[in-house]
């Protein structure tokens, strides 16, 4: 367990109601300033996972530590954990529910007993970080999906949590709107927000973490993203397909049009630039 974890929970269970064990004694940590990628099948423990770490499930064994303190459950310490943690649901309507976009970022806020000046600073903050300036009096329910899951994110980060963690945020979204939300996830980081995303899409956690976390049977596999998901045991495990730059690489390397110890390419921009070295290199012979 890291030292400097902002969040951590210690050796910790979790099972509903007259249901398996999904979790069992799981040591698990989010350090600061790392973009933290969660991987893994349909009912690996992702969501439960992402639940306990927000303080809306709580450990049937063990603890959910906040900077190396045991979280209590009453109300002075979920407000202490949830102004530090947000989850964002993968489907914004289940958390859109006001008349207006502003009104529902501001929710959070409000319920703090902040200032009504500093409420309205934080709104104006989260709308314009999201890029949804104009939207702040559409009603919700007129929104696009993806300006909903826009306005959903606003709403977390109006509480200025030092954590966001996002299921599927990018899930439904068109390529356009899947990299202006990266692009916004990388404004926040700059701000010092720590992001964890859970996603299906390993070409995604491949470009975009820092760290990955493959769920598996056997638990889950915390490591640097690159590494991590060059291993095809551990993607067997979690029900993943290798990215599709690392299964170029391989593909490159098994034809010696690059040496064995070079690393493969990982975007569509690397793998241009394989081509046209190659091409250049043919020109030359």
């Amino acid at each position: 367990m890291n030292d400097d974890a902002l969040v951590a929970l210690r050796g910790a269970s979790y099972a509903y109601e007259d249901g398996p064990l999904v979790l069992s004694d799981l040591d698990f940590a989010i350090r600061p300033g790392r973009a933290l990628a969660l991987l893994g099948r349909n009912g690996s423990g992702k969501t439960t996972l992402m639940r306990l770490l927000s303080g809306g499930l709580r450990p049937r064994t063990g603890h959910l530590a906040l900077d190396g303190v045991p979280v209590t459950y009453d109300r002075a310490g979920l407000t202490r954990l949830r102004t530090t943690v947000q989850l964002v649901l993968q489907d914004p309507d289940d958390q859109l529910f006001a008349a207006s976009v502003a009104e529902d970022v501001s929710f959070g806020p409000v319920n703090l007993g902040l200032p009504r000046d500093e409420v309205a600073g934080r709104v104006a903050w989260a709308l314009a970080a999201l890029a949804i300036s104009d939207l702040a009096d559409r009603p919700t329910h007129l929104l696009s999906f993806g300006q909903r899951k826009r306005a959903a994110i606003a709403g977390a980060v109006a509480l200025r949590p030092r954590v966001l963690i996002l299921d599927e945020p990018t899930a439904g979204l068109d390529p356009e709107g899947q990299e202006r939300l990266l692009d916004t996830l990388a404004g926040l980081r700059a701000d010092g927000t720590t992001v964890v995303m859970a996603t299906h899409d390993v070409d995604l956690a491949l470009r975009w973490a820092d760290d990955v976390a493959l769920l598996t049977p056997s638990g889950p596999h915390l490591g640097p993203a690159a590494a991590t998901l060059a291993r095809a045991d551990l993607l067997a495990q979690a029900g993943l397909r290798p990215a599709w730059g690392i299964a170029a690489g391989r593909l490159l390397r098994a034809q010696r049009l690059i040496e064995d110890d070079a690393r493969g390419p990982r975007t569509a921009a690397e793998l241009d630039a394989y081509a046209a070295a190659l091409r250049g290199g043919e020109a030359a012979g």
